[in-house]
This record gives structure tokens, sequence and C-alpha cells, in this order.
């Protein structure tokens, strides 16, 4: 289907996500998956839900086999997620459609939520809808699946608010560093796809500073550049005394920003540079029409323990507040295929963390782009 047709329609769906554009499904065409686009509509011709699947073939110690697996990331879109006769209908038809494709599993992950904010704390709201999908998954054969391809849970901010009112939502601590920037003189600028290179050694440094891995540059430019090109990236660059020190990829897409990849230098990092780039990137999101901005990123458990407890205390700091995600869901249509991938996958995945850390690592010792 045709990218500005395909954006168009999900745009008629409340609250699009931006991994079920075309953009999206053009980035990881290089990298082995192939899209496919399915919609549904009511008795009368309109549309109430549709779901942007990706297929890829998939390598296990099975001798002279074939086999494929269906990833409909942050889908599928319904236009009532309340509608439990829609809700059958398109998980059904997600079902049919994986076994017509000869997939040995789909994996789906959808923005529906358990509820917002931390539960049984003052202003908290719970959904009961998302429980009743859960069941109603577990009842169909579906399980919750090992591999969170996304992060569960998420951070919100309504930037609906004026400029004062969101300022006043921060944290009195993170208030003071967005305005100790500005004192320093740290200076935000729009960048532009030249500056791709720099963000992605930038973002390689992070990598290794903070112990996550990521990608190949080949992975980010081919994201980068077509969300760039169509005009719904906005690359936000910290300078102290000319200097790129930190920067900030924000997506945009209908009524909705996305906050995706960060990425920070140690230099000048007394300067608070992150926090004014979280301050301009949520006055852009404002200027560019949207209500929300999406933080990308909780705790599956909000306790102490947790690995991004740090990370949540900074988003809590900037006002955010917190959406509770039902996650992603497997529906094995081939059970042995699909428990020797469950058992497979996490070695394989291990030994390509431990690959991509010493990459990383030699790359920014040695100063070079991926």
């Amino acid at each position: 289907m045709d990218s500005q047709k395909w954006n168009e329609l999900i745009s008629k769906l409340p609250n699009p996500h931006l991994l079920q554009t075309a953009e999206w499904a053009s980035a990881k065409e290089p990298f082995g998956w192939q899209a496919h686009h399915r919609t549904w509509e009511d008795s009368n011709g309109k549309l109430v839900a549709a779901a942007q699947i990706l297929q890829r073939s998939i390598s296990l110690p099975i001798p002279g086999r074939s086999v494929c697996m269906l990833y409909v990331p942050k889908g599928p879109i319904l236009r009532n997620w309340e509608d439990s006769e829609l809700r059958a209908r398109v998980f059904s038809d997600l079902d049919s459609f994986a076994r017509e494709t000869g997939a040995f599993f789909i994996k789906i992950d959808p923005d529906v939520s358990y509820g917002f904010g931390l539960q049984g704390e003052p202003g908290s709201k719970e959904d009961p809808t998302g429980s009743q999908i859960v069941d109603e998954l577990k009842l169909a054969g579906w399980r919750y699946s090992n591999e969170q391809v996304q992060m569960r849970n998420t951070m919100l901010i309504d930037v609906r608010k004026s400029e004062e009112e969101l300022i006043a939502a921060m944290k009195q601590k993170t208030r003071y560093n967005v305005r100790l920037a500005e004192r320093k003189e740290v200076k935000v600028r729009n960048g532009n796809s030249g500056d791709f290179p720099l963000l992605y050694q930038m973002y390689a440094e992070t990598s290794v500073r903070d112990g996550f891995v990521i990608r190949s540059e080949a992975y980010y430019r081919e994201v980068w550049d077509r969300f760039f090109a169509a005009g719904m990236l906005a690359p936000l660059i910290a300078e102290v005394e000319g200097q790129a020190v930190a920067g900030l990829m924000l997506f945009i897409f209908g009524k909705q920003s996305w906050y995706l990849y960060g990425m920070s230098r140690d230099l000048f990092r007394e300067h608070m540079p992150n926090y004014l780039l979280q301050w301009e990137a949520i006055k852009a999101s404002k200027a560019a029409g949207c209500e929300t901005y999406d933080l990308w990123g909780a705790p599956d458990e909000f306790n102490e323990n947790d690995p991004m407890w740090g990370v949540y205390r900074f988003k809590v700091g900037l006002g955010a507040y917190e959406a509770r995600r039902i996650g992603a869901w497997d529906l094995p249509i081939n059970p042995l295929t699909y428990n020797l991938y469950t058992q497979v996958l996490p070695r394989i995945i291990s030994v390509m963390r431990w690959r991509g850390r010493r990459k990383t690592r030699s790359q920014v010792l040695a100063g070079e782009p991926g």
C-alpha cells in the first residue's frame, strides 16, 4: 500500500502509533522485514481497526525447514478497545492470517493500558478493559511474551497544557536544572541529516557509558533518514561553547510525539544539557500540535530495584505520569517450533549483545562511526 495512503488511513483511528507507520516498515525492510496491511470496517464501511504486520524469516536448527514469524509493533489499532466483538474479530483474523502465511507464531504489542499513574496512589486511574483483554487473549491461546521487543510501560506528558503549567508540573530540582542549563548558556538547535553521524557517535558513547546495547549505524540511519525525509523527525542538539554535548531524536506523528533515542557525552554534563533538551522537546511537541509526549519507557516493576529506576525518576521529574500497559503477547501457531525458538533466542541475544558491546566499545575508543 502507498505509504501516504496507509498513514492517512491509520490517522483516522485514535492514537495511531509511530511504529505502525509506513516509514517504520520501510526502515525495517532492509533488515529482512516485509510489511502486510490489514484493515477492518463496520457494517457501514467505516474503518474500525488496522494493523501493519511485519514478517521475517527466522533461522532455527531445524534441517530443511524455513520458518517465519509475524510481529504487529504497537498494534493492532482499534477505534474502540471496549468493543469486545471487535476485539474478538481482530484477534481471530490475525490468528487466521498467521496460519495462512505459514508463520510459526505471531506477536502483537497494542498500546492497551491497565491504568495510568502508580496503582493505589492518589490520582491514579485504573482501566478494567486492559484486564478484560488479557483474559480474552489467554483464553484464545495467547501467551505473555518473554521477548518484550518494546518497553512494556511508558511515561507520558500532556502537552496540551500551557508552558507555564508544564514547567510548574516539573519537580523543583528539574526546574532548577532547566534554568541552570540556560544560565550556563547551553544552546539547543534543530539538527538535520548532516548531523546524523555525530548523533550516532554520541549514542554509541552513551551506550558504552550506561551499559546498554545498540544496533549498527546503518540501522539507525535507515530509521532517521526515512522519518526525517517525511517530516516526522526533529533532531535536537545541545551545545556548549560550540561543542555538541547531547542530543535527542523527537519523532512526531498525528497528535503524539515520542522520545525514542537520547544521547550525551561526559563533556559539560554539569551544565545539565539533557534537562534543557527535554524542555525544548516538550515545547516543540506542543508547537507541532501534539497532545501527548511519550518518553518511551518505564520500569516493568515500579520499585527501586528495577534497573530503569534512575531513568524513571528523571522522567517523573519532568512531570510525566505512568502508563501501565499489557505488553506484548505471542500466539504460537506451531508450538514445537515456538518452544524451540523461545529456548534458543535468549542464547542468541546474549551472544549478540556481548558482541555488540565489544564492537561499540572498540568504535568509541577508536572514534569511528558504526
